[in-house]
């Protein structure tokens, strides 16, 4: 086999993996996931935290929020803004996962579970049957 056979060979096969649906879907999935995160992200960051901000005592906002311990600061503030920002994400996941595709997947089984109609044939093989049995009784 000639190098430039092996090499539109190992294309081929490179293409066949790469472009197959799951791959090409997983893509999908991880730059709209990607674009999800920045969003929420940006809805934690600019509109929850500082409404609560508004909220607690102080005037500092949630990024300033910090204990001081022999002179060291543990900004903890920063660390509630991280925890609501997973916790938004997981619900809206859940909702889509469970509830959204959960429907999905109910249809599709109930579609599963009940039997298809029955084919032209398979009604005149049940009918010639019936009339067997009618004239054999």
């Amino acid at each position: 086999m000639s190098a430039k056979n092996k090499m539109s060979s190992m294309l081929e096969e490179f293409k066949n993996f790469a472009l197959k649906g799951n791959v090409v879907d997983l893509a999908i999935g991880v730059i709209i996931g990607a674009a999800f995160g920045k969003i929420i992200d940006s809805l934690v960051k600019h509109i929850i935290m500082p409404a609560i901000s508004l909220l607690m005592p102080g005037e500092q906002g949630y990024l300033a929020w910090k204990l001081v311990v022999n002179g060291k600061e543990i900004p903890y503030g920063l660390f509630i803004g991280e925890v609501v920002n997973f916790l938004i994400i997981a619900l809206a996941l859940y909702i889509f996962i469970v509830k959204f595709l959960g429907l999905i997947m109910k249809k599709k089984e109930q579609e599963a579970a009940a039997p298809p109609p029955p084919t032209k044939d398979q009604e005149l093989l049940a009918e010639i049957r019936d009339l067997l049995k009618h004239k054999n009784a």
